[in-house]
């Protein structure tokens, strides 16, 4: 329960509530402006509780109409009603008791888009992570599940189909002009979990035989006329659910899964058990309007949202403090899953590069927090880079310590004893640690501590004793509210390639390493190798075995040789990318100082040598060739930050890499897959070589005439975008940007996830006059301030996406989203906190701008009543 502005909650002071609940029925009467629910719960007094405590649901801008106990009205001196709680009192000490609660609410003004909602004609529930309570007096926390019955009425014209959690019991006519449905989910669920829908919606079916034997419907519900495009969400549900089968051994438990795909949402998806509700921009795709990633993204998040069914809803976790149990666990389970359905290495380079872009910056800000906090003030705030994809890593770590088998025993162990529990993270790792028979505890630290580690590595080769010693050493920086740090335990995986390319595969001694495996424990340890053959260079950190800071004085020549020898892609593509970030990270120093930059001639060279090599993989020399981003750099520079230096430093380094290879660039910028679209990981690969050949290409001519002539040939959106990001990014305000950027919006009018890439790609289009553009497109006639797609395509591409137009030397960007997001808060809390965030690393920068940056956040704070969620990031971000 929420009882003041600014309340701190605490994970030590978690106790379960003093009455259990057995079940809950609702009935909803749909109504745009006042829609009535009636709630009938039935509960009993927990053993042990005083006779005179109070039942304590949580509510939140709700209109309670009456309160009954078993039927009969509540005598008007035993109830209090305020506007977060309906407290009762005088209620019986041991028999079960029904409490009923009938309130109104207004879906058509909930413009927080949490609880229910209307949008575009629909009616929508947003229940996670405190939205239940927007809709009925309940109590609103994970650690209460119950049995749903759910009744919805509504009018005919208004609500063609009435969906809810679990099987579907029937429906008929209600009344003259409406008609009603039935469900009932017979897992007992929290009810963040709870997800209502109504509306004349758009209907794709299909079926999926289980393992056991058990023919499921499938039904995806969209808006009419999009129903072509939503072949491949339910091709990837299909390819999900079958996966997990084989994989975890988890086989779905309702006879019908359905998914529902809104414009106006404030997540990507919500896994309510057995009703996903979706961004319809993670549902919708054909080749005409979606790229590559698109589809990439759809795939994922449509199996992260049914992973969720066993890692989440089954079993969910205790309290808000636990998030990472659900969240982590199933980000592992979709990135494994993606990892099988496409290319391996190529889909961990982009999970390491998502990781360091958003959150390692995390780690080192403000905002830094443990993948499990211990306090927090607006739970909507920790849903985080650090939750999500930390909390992976920190899954992957588990994996990579006790090998494939005894994690997998581990997750069935898991499954079979928690199975319907709201659990901890403590239940999670002593699953692992008898399964195993390891012990854990020191492990549990990377769910305890915030921060990332960095681990020095030295290395000394013995000619004369043919011995080799690597030396690691662990540290681990202060972060907000943990000053001191306990020794983590760092799985680090490794390789020791010898002269010829080979692998040496003798085992190390000296401290606890297998498999491929250096476990650091302790400070400092040394591992030492005997009998190598020829001195060998150390590929570390192999496949990103967990989610530090290398520092390595590895020098050029041992670099590329792992850049060419190395048996796992993922290294491949580190060796390239570290000779790259230290080549820019030193030329950026040297433009910041204003002084000559030198060339990047060996660079080059080992990146256009890998972008002509036929036996790498299109998706893998595509990655090589994307250089550090200006964010990336910025983070590795650490301080006194200067944005417009980098820019400068990382133009050059690609002027002169397109220069060298433009022979090459030329022929791949026509390599791309010629006929009908496929969305495969293959033809996928060959279309991002060729645009990225097609970027070089364009910079090395210093004409947007090819990127025109690819932007008019297009017949994809993947190829439409890769020109015009072209065009607008580097040949910005020519003739043929202006004309592609007329073609695009005048051919996509009325496609709203169409047109969010055309405001994204303006909005990221780097130098400090972007801020003008921007603030002309938000006046524009078709420009909605209430769809959050539309803000984060604008708003969230400039202030995240563009480290020179945001950070602009005379602060307009930063008043810019200052303003934005008081506004914006005014309305949507969730969304205004989100799009704060991108000023996390507001101290990094060199004093001018740092000056401005604190300026524009003091004005938030000061702008007057905030909503909790804005508050608390600006308290963090400004606090000393």
């Amino acid at each position: 329960m929420r009882t003041e502005t600014g309340q701190v909650y605490k994970l030590k002071d978690y106790k379960p509530t003093d009455f259990v609940v057995e079940r809950i029925d609702l009935t909803f009467e749909l109504d745009p402006s006042e829609t009535k629910v009636v709630s009938r719960v039935i509960l009993h007094r927990r053993e042990g509780v005083a006779a005179d405590a109070a039942l304590v649901f949580d509510g939140d801008e709700l209109t309670l109409d009456s309160v009954q106990l078993d039927g009969n009205d509540i005598d008007p001196s035993l109830f209090d009603v305020d506007e977060e709680s309906l407290t009762i009192r005088g209620l019986p000490e041991s028999a079960p008791f029904e409490i009923t609660v009938n309130t109104t609410l207004s879906p058509d003004t909930n413009t927080k888009l949490m609880g229910l909602y209307r949008t575009n004609g629909v009616y929508c529930t947003q229940c996670e992570a405190e939205g239940f309570r927007r809709i009925t007096y309940f109590y609103d926390r994970p650690d209460v599940l119950a049995v749903y019955t759910v009744t919805i009425i509504a009018a005919k014209d208004d609500a063609k189909y009435l969906l809810s959690n679990g099987n579907f019991l029937g429906s008929g006519n209600y009344d003259e002009g409406r008609h009603f449905a039935a469900w009932f989910d017979p897992h007992p669920k929290p009810s963040y979990l709870f997800a209502l829908v109504g509306g004349d919606l758009g209907l794709v079916e299909d079926t999926f035989t289980t393992m056991s034997g058990k023919e499921v419907a499938l039904k995806i519900y969209v808006e009419h006329g999009k129903e072509g495009r939503a072949g491949y969400a339910m091709d990837a549900l299909k390819r999900s659910m079958k996966w997990d089968e084989e994989v975890f051994g988890r086989e779905y438990d309702l006879d019908i899964f359905q998914l529902v795909a809104v414009s106006d949402f404030n997540m990507g998806a919500m896994e309510n058990k057995g009703l996903n509700v979706f961004n319809d921009k993670y549902v919708l795709a054909d080749p005409e309007t979606a790229t590559d990633a698109d589809y990439a993204n759809i795939e994922a998040i449509i199996a992260h949202e049914y992973f969720h069914n066993w890692t989440g809803n089954r079993i969910t976790c205790r309290d808000w403090f636990q998030l990472c149990l659900k969240e982590g666990l199933t980000v592992y389970r979709d990135h494994a899953f993606s990892a099988d359905q496409r290319s391996a290495a190529v889909k961990r380079i982009a999970e390491i590069r998502l990781l360091k872009a958003h959150q390692f910056p995390e780690d080192a800000g403000p905002l830094a927090h443990p993948v499990r906090p211990e306090t927090y003030k607006e739970i909507n705030n920790f849903y985080t880079a650090t939750v999500y994809e930390k909390g992976s890593e920190v899954v992957r770590m588990i994996r990579t310590i006790l090998g494939a088998d005894d994690f997998r025993k581990g997750m069935d162990l898991y499954f079979e004893r928690h199975d319907g529990d709201a659990s901890t993270i403590e239940d999670f790792l002593a699953c692992f640690a008898e399964a195993s028979g390891r012990d854990l505890k020191q492990f549990a630290l990377w769910y305890s501590q915030a921060g990332t580690p960095s681990v020095s590595v030295s290395t000394d080769w013995n000619e004369a004793a043919k011995s080799f010693k690597v030396t690691l050493e662990q540290s681990l920086a202060p972060t907000p509210g943990q000053s001191r740090k306990a020794l983590m335990h760092i799985p680090l995986a490794y390789g020791l390639i010898l002269p010829d390319g080979s692998e040496f595969n003798g085992q190390p001694q000296g401290g606890e390493a297998g498999n491929g495996v250096f476990h650091l424990t302790k400070r400092k340890q040394t591992f030492s190798f005997t009998d190598v053959p020829g001195r060998p260079v150390l590929s570390i950190n192999r496949g990103f075995s967990a989610p530090v800071n290398i520092a390595m004085e590895q020098s050029a020549d041992d670099l590329a040789h792992i850049a060419r020898h190395d048996s796992d892609g993922v290294s491949r593509w580190q060796a390239l990318n570290e000779q790259a970030m230290r080549h820019l990270v030193a030329v950026s120093k040297l433009a910041r100082d204003g002084r000559k930059l030198p060339a990047a001639k060996e660079l080059a060279k080992i990146l256009v040598d890998t972008a002509a090599d036929e036996s790498l993989e299109p998706a893998f020399r595509a990655q090589a060739l994307a250089l550090p981003a200006e964010s990336d750099i910025a983070r590795e520079i650490g301080s006194n930050i200067d944005p417009d230096a980098i820019h400068t430093a990382r133009e050059a380094v690609l002027s002169e890499i397109a220069t060298a290879g433009l022979a090459v660039f030329s022929k791949l910028a026509d390599r791309a897959p010629t006929g009908p679209y496929s969305p495969a990981a293959e033809d996928a690969g060959l279309r991002a070589l060729a645009g990225t050949a097609l970027a070089y290409a364009s910079i090395a001519e210093a004409e947007p005439v090819r990127a025109k002539a690819a932007f008019d040939a297009s017949n994809n959106m993947t190829a439409m975008t890769q020109a015009l990001q072209i065009l607008v990014h580097q040949f910005p305000g020519s003739d043929e940007a202006e004309a592609a950027l007329a073609a695009f919006k005048s051919r996509f009018a009325g496609d709203a996830l169409a047109l969010d890439k055309w405001y994204a790609i303006q909005a990221m289009a780097p130098g400090a006059g972007t801020s003008a553009r921007v603030e002309a497109l938000l006046e524009s006639p078709d420009f909605d301030r209430k769809n959050p797609n539309r803000m984060r395509a604008l708003i969230g591409s400039f202030s995240a996406g563009n480290p020179t137009g945001f950070n602009a030397p005379d602060g307009a960007g930063y008043r810019l989203l200052a303003r934005e997001v008081i506004d914006i808060d005014k309305r949507n809390p969730q969304l205004a906190a989100r799009l704060l965030t991108a000023m996390r690393s507001w101290r990094s920068f060199e004093p001018r701008r740092q000056k401005l940056a604190r300026q524009a956040l003091v004005s938030i704070r000061e702008a007057g009543k905030l909503s909790p969620d804005v508050g608390d990031i600006i308290e963090r971000m400004l606090a000393d």
